[in-house]
């Protein structure tokens, strides 16, 4: 037993100098040895220690202890020097009833996440996943979605629905990067391209893209009227749609209103679910620059709307200003 002990802590050491190489936040164990090295190398480094209880990512192995054999996804059970032992579990004979304990509810099963493996999406993507009911323990479904790379990646969880969780990141991705992270241990790996980030001004009546840290194109802009404001925040693109067809009952506007409407729009940008569009609006570029008419979305030139279009992408980041 000594020795395993100094065995333990050489590893805990080895392991401790790969963390700080590397800057690995997460560290996995699954057996009781390499438990311990890494406890102990987590510690010494701040890295969380996790554990991966999915037996179908672990291979059958062959143990033998004294004439007894078994075949196993996790080593033969020790009990050094102790007597009278019973193993219990589904299907066994013990003597004795098991000690009761809480088994964790598994989340129902994943049926979407978003953004897809190998995407290339924008600097402000958040991952989103979508299991095939209602999940009742929050807490462990969260755990379960966790960032790899880049490191020390810091976010905050939304629930959308019962069903639907998004974590988005605390600050942008690093542009022309790779993310890897986890989902109920299954792997999700997608790129990220450039840094385009659009920023509407409410009050200045702009809209002005940058990529990669560099100014593209200031456009004048009109937005939200008075009765139908803009709202202020941080969004990220959803969908792109060209064309587009806008009808104001989705706003709870009637068609007879004298503010209804239905129109066919052209390179719209989706930056809420609720309908709000970077768009263009021809019937409003004598106002776009000076004033405020839309109806909550951002209106450009049809060459200024087509520009954006074109170079932005699912994920980019939207930020509006008063």
């Amino acid at each position: 037993m000594r020795a395993s002990a100094r065995a333990i802590r050489r590893n805990a050491d080895a392991l401790a100098a790969l963390i700080r190489d590397h800057g690995i936040d997460i560290v996995h164990a699954r057996s009781r040895a390499p438990a311990w090295s890494a406890k102990e190398a987590c510690a010494k480094t701040g890295a969380t220690l996790r554990w991966i209880f999915d037996l179908a990512l672990y291979p059958v192995v062959f143990t033998r202890w004294e004439g007894v054999e078994c075949m196993n996804t996790s080593p033969f059970i020790y009990a050094f020097e102790q007597e009278n032992i019973a193993v219990t579990g589904p299907g066994t004979g013990a003597t004795s009833a098991p000690t009761a304990f809480q088994t964790p509810q598994p989340a129902p099963r994943v049926v979407e996440v978003s953004p897809d493996n190998g995407a290339t999406v924008g600097v402000g993507m958040p991952i989103t996943v979508t299991y095939a009911g209602a999940v009742a323990d929050r807490s462990a479904a969260e755990k379960s979605i966790f960032v790899v790379s880049p490191a020390r990646a810091a976010g905050t969880f939304e629930w959308l629905s019962d069903n639907i969780v998004q974590w988005t990141p605390a600050q942008f991705w690093p542009a022309h990067s790779q993310v890897k992270a986890s989902v109920g241990n299954m792997p999700l790996d997608f790129n990220v391209g450039s840094s385009v980030v659009g920023v509407a001004s409410i009050s200045n009546h702009t809209f002005t893209v940058s990529i990669d840290g560099e100014v593209a194109r200031k456009m004048p802009a009109s937005m939200g009227k008075p009765k139908h404001p803009t709202p202020v925040g941080s969004f990220t693109v959803l969908e792109k749609q060209n064309p587009v067809v806008m009808d104001s009952r989705t706003i709870g506007i009637p068609l007879n209103d004298p503010e209804g409407y239905k129109l066919t729009v052209y390179y719209a940008v989706r930056i809420t679910w609720g309908g709000v569009y970077v768009h263009s609006a021809p019937w409003s570029v004598g106002q776009q620059g000076y004033s405020n008419v839309s109806h909550g979305c951002v209106n450009l030139s049809p060459d200024n709307a087509q520009w954006y279009y074109n170079n932005v992408g699912i994920g980019d980041p939207v930020i509006v200003n008063a």
